[in-house]
Order: structure tokens, then sequence, then C-alpha cells
């Protein structure tokens, strides 16, 4: 356990699927809004909008926005090599990174948030609630390509409940 700390956490994954389909659904407009958001803008150092298609590069901004969710996560792309890695600014103070590997038969998805404060909101509200929110999303992606499913709820409004974030598994 000496390895377990607040100030970062992994999550992992095996989804049979291609490298390049993976890489498509987290760099991509396109991509990350058919599993995982409402809506993406990834927009160029010079200001220029991506489009939806367009893979995103290092320098790129973003604004997120979620299902029953009214807020914003804005950000940069730190990394984004075009095959197997992209590394994040999020949730204001930390970074995430996700790696892909391929495995034969299926691409292991790794997802590591850092950096994060470890103060006791940041705990809870970054620690605890991206940890359990990272998890759902990416059995979600899982379901998504190795069945055609989406396990998040987009057709209830949660917006209203104080506590959805922390109480809905699917949202």
């Amino acid at each position: 356990m000496s390895n377990l700390s607040f100030d970062a956490f992994t999550k992992k994954i095996h989804i049979k699927a291609p490298m390049k389909k993976l890489y498509w659904c987290w760099g991509t407009t396109e991509g990350i809004t058919s599993w995982f958001l409402r809506n993406a803008v990834y927009s160029e150092k010079d200001g220029r909008q991506r489009d939806s298609s367009e893979a995103i590069a290092a320098g790129d901004t973003y604004i997120w926005e979620w299902h029953n969710w009214d807020g914003q996560e804005k950000g940069m792309v730190l990394q984004a090599n075009g095959t197997d890695f992209l590394e994040l600014s999020f949730a204001g103070v930390s970074k995430v990174s996700i790696t892909l590997e391929d495995k034969g038969n299926a691409v292991l998805v790794s997802l590591r948030q850092y950096e994060i404060p470890t103060d006791e909101e940041s705990r809870l509200n970054i620690h605890h609630g991206c940890s359990n929110g990272w998890t759902f999303w990416l059995a979600n992606l899982k379901a998504y390509l190795e069945h055609g499913i989406l396990l998040n709820e987009t057709e209830f409004d949660l917006r209203n409940i104080p506590l959805a974030g922390f109480e809905f598994v699917n949202m």
C-alpha cells in the first residue's frame, strides 16, 4: 500500500478494440463525445477551433461539457502523440495521462491522474470524485467499443440533485 496516496491514482482496463479506434475516442471531438462528453471544443494555439474529426495536438486548449452537469472543464492538451499517449491539464490543478498499450487481442488503457493537491477538499472532490468518475467512464468506454452500448445517464435529468455526482454511478 506504500504506492497509494492522495496526490495521484491510476485506473486500468483492457479493451478489445483497435489502438487507432481507442486513440480516436480520446483524441478527437467526434471520438470523445461518442462515449464520454455532451460537447467538447478543442482550439489551436492561434484560437482556431479544430474540426470534430481532427486530432488534438499539444498546446491545444479544450472546453468539455458533460451530460447531467452544467459546468465546464477547461484545460490544455499537454501532450498528444497521435498513437498511444495523451496528457491533459485537468480539474484546474492536476494532470491526466492516457497510455494505450497493445496486448495482442486487447489494448490496455491506463489513466493516471496526478499532481492532485492533498488538502481535505481536494481529497474528496478531486481524488475521490475523479477516481470514481474515471472508473465508470473507462467501463463505459469498454461497453461502447466492445458491445455498442452506453451506460451513462442521458434520459433522466440529474442536474438538480445536489449529490448526484457522488451518488449516481452512471453520471
